[in-house]
């Protein structure tokens, strides 16, 4: 840190003399405070001398008052244009004020007047640093790599602690980073500082803007643009805040009035405002897929809950949707994973019902369907069952296919005995219970394996003789019993 100097410029009473001396005492003793005053006094007492000026100067560098060290270093300049440690603790607080320009220029005076000075050669080196930070942050920024302009305003601010511009750019990326606590915290330090900081207070207003704080957030740009009228990122932020609010409310009671074509094209509007802020299109988007599963549009709901789920990752509401729409299109290994991640998350019994149901539909979808293999309903009544397996087991029969080429005579070989199958368990009341439970039937004693089904169809057709295909034609059987 800068230290005061010793040496006195022109004639001052020996009072002022001694005041700066107790001064230095005190600048020494590292009680800063106590060496502003005598300096102050000093300086009321003789207000021409350089150096009165730039011991305070340094003193206030190490209170960490810039802005006032800055004013005392320039009058020192002022009245000594060859006193280089003013210049030198000029630029020190433009430089620890972010202002690296100003600062280079201060040096180039040093060296100017010593051309072998270190510490300005060090110094002119720490600002063309800030000014290389500045401009990739510039370039980041433009691209929109808000990683890369925090990194460049962390490196800018070793150089420039005091500067609430770098602050500002570095917490106005992390609040588009979505790191809003940090975000905050670096704005709020700003605003204890100094309360009329519009770009501090647009920047408080974004983070509630983007945890979807919508009204607050509009009070914060409203303060903003009233400390600064023509700050156009606040204006900006707080025309899309206001629409995205209408929007979204507007598509809300759409829903609720069932009119779900209207919804769904309010909420696409809202999410075209702006892209962003990301819970609140997180939100759309899973409002948009509740449209979409009410009006059959399950895969265009299952797209926009992915889309939500990218943007939030925690979004439990996303994802029980999205494992509803994959329960109605029958993509249980998908339901499954969706609802183990719900029940991770947030472990209800409602949540555990639902991940054991999927599981089980997952369960019943990987073995035979019977009902698919007869061809009737989940609900048909047993004369149906019997209509439909005396149609698939004449149709399928070994008998009816001996003509066929070997590959076609094993197919039919293989239907004939699944229809048998569905037809034991399906036309057996406590073997469809527990089929429609999802339970195994293995359990029953029912191996499917060394399951006969010419027994069932003989059991089914009935007489002793049983019976047999007979040609009426080319392409026509009939059977007949014998």
């Amino acid at each position: 840190k800068a230290s005061p100097t010793g040496k006195s410029h022109g004639s001052c009473p020996q009072e002022a003399e001694g005041f700066k001396e107790q001064g230095n005492a005190f600048y020494v003793k590292k009680d800063y405070a106590e060496a502003f005053n005598y300096y102050t006094k000093a300086i009321d007492m003789c207000p021409k001398n350089p150096s009165y000026y730039g011991n305070r100067a340094a003193t206030l560098m190490m209170l960490y008052r810039y802005r006032e060290a800055l004013e005392d270093s320039q009058q020192a300049v002022r009245l000594d244009s060859t006193f280089m440690k003013g210049h030198l603790r000029e630029g020190k607080c433009h430089l620890s004020l972010g202002n690296a320009m100003a600062a280079k220029r201060c040096f180039q005076r040093v060296l100017e007047l010593e051309s072998d000075n270190s510490q300005a050669q060090q110094e002119l080196k720490n600002a063309e640093s800030i000014l290389e930070y500045e401009r990739m942050a510039e370039i980041g920024f433009e691209k929109r790599d808000f990683r890369m302009v925090v990194f460049c305003m962390d490196r800018a601010l070793d150089l420039s602690s005091a500067c609430h511009r770098f602050k500002i750019l570095k917490s106005e990326c992390l609040a588009l980073l979505g790191q809003y606590p940090e975000a905050q915290s670096v704005a709020s330090d700003i605003l204890r500082m100094d309360s009329t900081n519009a770009d501090a207070l647009y920047v408080r207003g974004l983070c509630l803007y983007y945890e979807d704080c919508i009204d607050k957030a509009v009070q914060f740009f409203v303060q903003a643009l009233r400390m600064a009228p023509d700050h156009d990122k606040a204006r900006l932020a707080c025309r899309n805040a206001k629409a995205l609010k209408a929007k979204k409310e507007e598509g809300n009671k759409a829903f609720k009035d069932g009119n779900y074509e209207s919804a769904y094209e309010l909420y696409s509007d809202a999410l075209t405002i702006d892209p962003n802020n990301i819970k609140t299109n997180a939100k759309l988007y899973c409002n948009r897929a509740t449209v979409g599963s009410k009006l059959k549009k399950l895969d265009q709901a299952i797209e926009d809950c992915t889309k939500a789920i990218k943007l939030d990752e925690i979004y439990v509401k996303a994802y029980l949707r999205r494992a509803q729409c994959y329960m109605e299109t029958e993509q249980y290994d998908e339901a499954v994973r969706d609802y183990e991640k719900v029940y991770q998350t947030e472990k209800t019994k409602e949540h555990k019902h639902l991940l054991k149901n999927a599981q089980l539909e997952l369960k019943k979808s990987k073995r035979k369907d019977y009902y698919k293999v007869l061809g009737v309903d989940k609900n048909a009544t047993e004369d149906e069952i019997k209509k439909a397996y005396r149609k698939r087991a004449l149709l399928h029969h070994p008998d009816r296919h001996s003509s066929a080429s070997p590959e076609e005579q094993k197919e039919e070989e293989k239907k004939f005995k699944e229809v048998g199958e569905a037809f034991s368990v399906l036309s057996d009341p406590k073997k469809k219970s527990r089929y429609d439970s999802g339970q195994d039937l293995e359990d029953d004693g029912m191996n499917m394996g060394d399951f006969d089904a010419n027994n069932i169809f003989k059991a089914f057709f009935g007489g002793p003789g049983g019976f047999s295909f007979e040609a009426s034609g080319p392409g026509n059987f009939f059977f007949q019993f014998g």
